[in-house]
């Protein structure tokens, strides 16, 4: 099993990669670091990973679900609503998104990352 690890000032979340893609685009470039930026309750980053739109992307997601936004060229972690969200449990983003990875841990820590915050993905080491 391949796991990642995000990391963001005191912020880790480990994610264990799913069989797409997508995911292997992005583990083939790790190690990843970018600047993180937030819309409503998620935070995402720009990453050097080109995927184009998956079957199954969704812009509806889980929390515990980490995208990836082909338009954006970006890895996307919805932990609450965003601006399109039509509830308050919603997790919407602006448009597809290929799910790459999952994780039990809890990505609600993710609101203490701001704007601008340094953000790093990385292979997991066990």
């Amino acid at each position: 099993m391949r796991a990642v690890v995000i990391r963001s000032g005191a912020v880790e979340i480990r994610a264990r990669l799913l069989n797409t893609p997508t995911a292997e685009r992005i583990w083939a470039a790790l190690p990843i670091q970018g600047s993180a930026r937030t819309w409503g309750e998620e935070v995402y980053f720009e990453a050097p990973v080109s995927s184009d739109v998956e079957p199954d992307a969704r812009s509806v997601i889980k929390a515990g679900e980490i995208a990836f936004w082909p338009e954006g060229e970006a890895i996307a972690i919805g932990f609450g609503p965003t601006p399109l969200s039509r509830t308050r449990r919603e997790i919407r983003f602006t448009g597809p998104c290929n799910i790459w990875a999952e994780t039990s841990d809890d990505v609600r820590q993710l609101r203490s990352v701001h704007a601008g915050a340094e953000i790093s993905v990385s292979a997991e080491i066990k």
